[in-house]
């Protein structure tokens, strides 16, 4: 039995089939079962409804996948837009398999739908499906329910006006989209509608419709997508971010942190001991290696323990007698000095085994007090001292600073001192000073005012403060004035002199604390060679720190001018040069 593609009649014989095909539809006028266009033949019509009626080759799709006949129905003659498009993507894929003059560019997964070309010349497709209809499902029923969908209220494309029929969006988009759309071009009679956006071509404007939508939904779902993939971007920068500013932040604290313990270490200032766990530590390294023997160990200790309890330096690091002592000097050899100023008396101290590293500016002012002892100028403020031991300078520097002087110095010290073997500079000095009356000035030579980054300008102050008169005069002046305490970065010195060689060159004569006792003593012998005097002298060329800082005692100050001090937070006068290179 065969039956016919179009009306569903049944024959016995092929014959009979074409005389039925010659009589019945050949004919008659044959009509579109699903928009009821007439007046074509039968290969028209088939590709007319292959190619204007996807939405309805779809059913046939879904019929054969579940294997039964059934009817496709529709609830108030409308469906859900998404699934009419998807039937749309599977009926494409469907034509484009079965036909070798479909032309497609590419079909993703996500169900978009992009094709160049689209063109059929075989209509077996067509015959097929409409061979299915009449058997699968009632025409009528399927006519109405696809007209009532294809003839829906339709929004425009391009601007999102919804018209009342299709007609009506087409001649809206035709007049008022008029760039966007190519002009119908017509083959064999056909009217064919370009997409705007891939180049599609098709034959009915409702599926150019469908298929501008689906470019318009897959531009705004990657839109999404690329909105979602920026914001998941930058929220992990931001992550990335804040790790690499918490790991910089953590690492710069442990720098910090390490850095703040080394100067801590390097300033005596992290708990590790003072003067006498120092001395008691370093005495013992020495009896342990056979320096020392035992007996001395424990007598150096009582000793310590006693200059500890009254306060008083032991004395075994000191050298007096050294100015007396270059003044012979002076007046009997020196051939090349044409004139030579002295402080006044003045005694060396140097470093011990308790004060070894960090001593130097508790052993500087020990020797600026020796000589203000010995000056019945200061008389009147350090009357009945002795000459404190390193402890005890640390104690007087703290009673100074709870009078109220130097409160910036005292907080940067954490208020203590005794205990610590914390550093000391001209500011300590300056405040122990003025704390006892004694009248003094801070300078600071803050850059280099000669070439190479020397200090002439600092040789010609202290030329200043030691001599009043330049010419005439006997050639080795002994002053009045006490000897001025020299602070660079690291170390300190004590100035007791300056010389003015024939050259008309100046050199400073300095007592390093750092200078061990059996140096200084080579000072003291009657005939006294001048390589001795290598390790006092210093030229301009030999201070070549980036700044100096100098004490120099002027005097005693009044009870009232002490007060006044104490409300001080700089110190009195500072020295700025204001040329000379950087």
């Amino acid at each position: 039995m065969l039956s016919c593609d179009i009306c569903g009649e049944t024959v016995t014989s092929e014959p009979d089939m074409k005389s039925h095909l010659l009589i019945v539809h050949m004919e008659n006028e044959v009509i579109c079962p699903f928009c009821k266009l007439s007046g074509v033949n039968y290969d028209e019509m088939c590709f007319h409804i292959e190619t204007a009626h996807f939405e309805q080759n779809e059913l046939e799709r879904n019929f054969e996948k579940t294997n039964k006949i059934q009817y496709r129905t529709f609830d108030n003659g409308k469906d859900n837009t998404q699934q009419c498009r998807m039937d749309i993507n599977s009926s494409m894929h469907s034509a484009c398999a079965s036909n070798p003059k479909i032309s497609v560019q590419s079909l993703p997964e996500d169900g978009t739908l992009k094709q160049k070309t689209f063109y059929s010349e075989n209509l077996s497709e067509s015959r097929k499906f409409l061979r299915s209809k009449e058997k699968q499902c009632d025409l009528s029923q399927i006519k109405e329910s696809i007209y009532d969908t294809t003839y829906s209220p339709s929004e425009c494309p391009f601007c999102g006006k919804i018209e009342d029929c299709a007609q009506d969006v087409e001649t809206h988009v035709k007049t008022k989209h008029a760039s966007f759309l190519d002009t119908p071009v017509e083959d064999g009679g056909q009217t064919l509608y370009d997409c705007p956006m891939c180049g599609l071509i098709c034959t009915n404007y409702h599926i150019l419709q469908e298929h501008v939508d689906l470019h318009l939904e897959e531009s705004s779902f990657r839109q999404g997508l690329d909105r979602v993939q920026c914001t998941r971007d930058l929220e992990l920068a931001h992550q990335l971010q804040q790790e690499e500013d918490q790991k910089r932040k953590s690492e710069e604290s442990r720098q910090e942190r390490e850095e703040f313990q080394k100067l801590q270490r390097q300033y005596g200032l992290d708990d590790s001991g003072g003067y006498k766990q120092q001395q008691l530590q370093s005495m013992e390294r020495e009896v342990n290696s056979g320096r020392m023997h035992p007996s001395e160990f424990h007598r150096r200790r009582a000793d310590m323990m006693e200059a500890l309890a009254i306060g008083i330096d032991d004395g075994k690091t000191r050298t007096s007698g050294i100015i007396e002592a270059l003044h012979r000097y002076y007046q009997n050899a020196a051939t090349d000095v044409r004139r030579v100023w002295l402080s006044t008396v003045v005694d060396h101290f140097h470093s011990s085994f308790g004060d070894k590293g960090w001593g130097c500016g508790y052993r500087n002012f020990q020797m600026l007090l020796s000589s203000l002892l010995q000056n019945d100028a200061y008389d009147d403020c350090l009357k009945g001292m002795s000459v404190p031991c390193i402890p005890k300078i640390q104690s007087m520097i703290e009673d100074a600073w709870r009078e109220g002087f130097d409160p910036q110095g005292a907080c940067q010290l954490n208020n203590r001192l005794q205990g610590t073997k914390a550093w000391i500079g001209a500011c300590e000095i300056y405040t122990l000073l003025t704390s006892l009356r004694v009248k003094c000035r801070i300078v600071d030579f803050h850059k280099s005012t000669g070439p190479l980054g020397t200090h002439p300008r600092l040789f010609e102050w202290i030329l200043n403060y030691y001599s009043s008169e330049r010419e005439g005069g006997p050639k080795v002046v002994g002053t009045s004035k006490p000897p001025i305490y020299l602070q660079h970065q690291g170390h300190s010195r004590t100035v007791i002199g300056i010389e003015e060689r024939k050259n008309r060159t100046l050199c400073l004569l300095i007592f390093d604390p750092g200078c061990p006792s059996r140096e200084m003593q080579k000072l003291l012998k009657q005939d006294m060679e001048a390589s001795s005097l290598k390790q006092l002298r210093k030229c301009v060329g030999n201070l070549k720190h980036k700044q100096y800082q100098i004490v120099a005692a002027e005097g005693v100050l009044t009870a009232e001018e002490k007060i006044v001090e104490s409300c001080k937070t700089l110190p009195e006068e500072e020295y700025v040069v204001h040329d000379g290179p950087n």
